[in-house]
């Protein structure tokens, strides 16, 4: 009889995960007793045939011109019968035993996969196949970085001078730092691709990018000199509404006129 299946949560990092890793597991199991070799019987003996069914597992009662199959009542329906059982699994053929196992977790595994590790489960009873270990992988959250797929994505808060001037930062990749190039006049929400630095393909078919999407900070707190000097903007700008404003103001009068 096949052994029973077992199954394992692993919590990896994000960064294992796109990358790839190996751990080493602990995994309580039943395997076949080290001294009956899983047959049950104490060594140097053997299961005995059962005399009452003569092995077959069954037997017949007759009740008129009807004959009805039973489970022998003396083997249980295995057809043999252990005489002395094996003093250290006490006939179970099976022992309890906690293994330490390696768990290959391929680059680009998500949250949620599940891994099979063939024949690393239940020992199966009086010789039979074992049955497999399932891993279910649980993925942490970054610190920086969200996943879509094979593509990350983080935030890059920037201040609203930087975005009017254009500036030059460094991000985070799952590699280290990379400079990024901000254009002048940058508007909040503005994405930008790092081409190949994602999460490689499970099955190898390419790697995806990052996604940066820019946050322009408005400050919270001015001084006076600083709000003096906006309104000097303001008054130099006359107070003239950018393309987008002008196409939204647009749409919002369009909007009410049909009304």
């Amino acid at each position: 009889m096949r052994g029973s299946d077992l199954r394992y949560s692993l919590e990896i990092s994000f960064s294992e995960a796109a990358f790839g890793v190996q751990k080493s597991v602990s995994i309580d199991r039943e395997e076949a007793c080290g001294s009956c070799k899983g047959e049950g019987a104490e060594p140097g003996t053997s299961r005995k045939t059962c005399a009452t069914c003569r092995g077959a597992g069954q037997v017949m009662a007759s009740s008129g011109f009807f004959s009805i199959a039973r489970t022998c009542p003396r083997c249980h329906g295995e057809g043999s019968f252990i005489e002395r059982p094996c003093a250290t699994c006490r006939g179970a053929g099976r022992t309890a035993v906690t293994r330490k196992i390696d768990v290959k977790i391929p680059a680009g595994v998500d949250n949620g996969m599940r891994l099979r590790l063939n024949g690393e489960g239940e020992a199966g009873l009086r010789g039979g196949p074992r049955g497999d270990l399932y891993v279910d992988v649980e993925v942490t959250p970054h610190e920086f970085f969200t996943r879509e797929g094979g593509n990350i994505l983080c935030e890059a808060p920037i201040s609203f001078v930087q975005a009017s001037l254009g500036c030059e930062m460094d991000v985070p990749t799952l590699t280290g730092t990379t400079a990024l190039k901000i254009p002048a006049g940058t508007q909040n929400g503005k994405v930008f691709k790092l081409k190949g630095k994602g999460i490689a393909s499970l099955n190898g078919k390419g790697i995806g990018d990052e996604e940066v999407r820019i946050v322009v900070e408005t400050p919270a707190h001015l001084s006076e000199r600083q709000k003096e000097l906006l309104k000097e903007f303001a008054a130099l700008s006359g107070e003239k509404v950018n393309p987008v404003s002008a196409s939204f103001l647009q749409k919002v009068k369009d909007l009410f006129l049909k009304d």
